[in-house]
């Protein structure tokens, strides 16, 4: 469960929904960068999972919706407060990622020899 709830797919999804039911060209429109099938895998998932509920009208064209359940909207506190995190500490990471990258940090090597301890 953890997996579902931490994916970066998942919590866009759950954080776009706290606002009202959305058609699924709305969502895609809404979550920058997602490709179809990402966010047909991930409404599948969630809805697997009880966190959204999709309602299909008999409309000519077809309409569908997906809205957060009781269970989606318990989520929205925590992963309001991950989705804030990320976004406060994001040049930190961006710059932690690229310091790694010039050291070779998590890649088998270290900045400081096991010799010079």
């Amino acid at each position: 469960m953890l997996d579902r709830i931490g994916d970066k797919w998942t919590m866009l999804v759950i954080c776009t929904l706290s606002t009202g039911p959305l058609r699924y060209s709305d969502l895609q429109v809404s979550i920058p960068g997602i490709s179809q099938r990402m966010l047909t895998q991930t409404l599948k998932h969630v809805e697997r999972d009880g966190l959204i509920t999709r309602t299909a009208y008999a409309e000519v064209p077809p309409r569908v919706e997906y809205e957060l359940t009781h269970l989606g909207r318990s989520l929205l506190d925590a992963v309001t407060a991950m989705a804030g995190w990320a976004a406060a500490h994001h040049s930190e990471i961006a710059s932690n990622r690229a310091a790694s990258e010039l050291t070779g940090v998590g890649r088998g090597k270290t900045s400081v020899s096991a010799s010079a301890v």
